[in-house]
């Protein structure tokens, strides 16, 4: 998707000064935003919008939920509206709560990511088939040995319920099936990173630029990526402060600030 990025200097003329009173706009939802895009980019946007942001991290679907409910006037999804949607149920379903999802939901595409397939650093698999990652996601492969790598069961760590990276996961290397009893779930893209990082069994499938940020290493098997978008979710239009923050991370200087 191409945007029409606006000038840092146009925006500074628009906003006005970054002395101005910050006015605090709370977004909630996907990690991957948090920390790719509003860590990064919560004091450019202050100085050049008047915009300070407060961050929520629980996932798509939890940010979603946060939105329906009116506590959050912007969420931040990582994945497109349909499967944001998706993750709001199944976060609801979790707690067992019902789900009224707004008609004029907006989607406000930012940027952009690959989902890749990590496992231990010391891992000597280096690339697998779709197929392959399919098998051991939905535990029909329950040993590396099956795949030409050590004699070790296979520990599965994915994203929980109401998570971007597990609704895209299912839909893009699982042909929409659901996980095994034993896989273990993870609450944050970080934690992710650090069991994998531990644990020489490990797979499981993350951001790749959340890999690349990280501090624990890892080994990224070649063989297949799910690309997805990164954005954030209205209801109807963006309120004036949600407008100013789209407008700035969608600007020359605001694509700078994501990691």
């Amino acid at each position: 998707m191409t945007f029409k990025f606006i000038s840092f200097v146009a925006l500074c003329a628009v906003f006005g000064p970054g002395v101005a009173a910050a006015q605090v706009l709370e977004v909630s939802g996907a990690t991957t935003v948090q920390r790719r895009v509003l860590e990064p980019g919560a004091e450019p946007l202050k100085t050049a919008t008047g915009i300070q942001l407060k961050v929520m991290g629980p996932g798509t679907g939890k940010g979603m939920l946060a939105l329906f409910d009116g506590k959050v006037s912007v969420a931040a999804a990582g994945e497109n509206l349909e499967d944001a949607v998706a993750s709001a149920k199944a976060a609801a379903a979790e707690t067992g709560r019902a789900v009224n999802v707004p008609a004029n939901l907006v989607y406000h595409q930012i940027a952009s990511d690959n989902i890749v397939v990590a496992v231990h650093a010391n891992n000597p698999v280096k690339s697998l088939g779709r197929q392959q990652i399919k098998d051991m996601m939905t535990g029909k492969i329950k040993n590396w040995k099956q795949v030409g790598g050590p004699d070790l069961p296979v520990k599965l760590y994915a994203a929980a319920a109401g998570q971007a990276v597990r609704t895209a996961v299912q839909k893009g290397f699982m042909d929409g099936a659901d996980y095994p009893p034993e896989t273990t779930d993870i609450r944050t893209a970080i934690e992710q990173l650090r069991v994998i990082a531990g644990e020489p069994g490990a797979i499981g499938a993350m951001s790749e630029p959340i890999i690349k940020a990280g501090p624990e290493k890892v080994h990224v098997v070649a063989g297949a990526t799910i690309p997805r978008p990164l954005g954030f979710v209205t209801v109807g239009a963006p309120s004036p402060a949600a407008q100013k923050m789209i407008d700035y991370f969608r600007s020359t200087e605001g694509q700078k600030q994501i990691r």
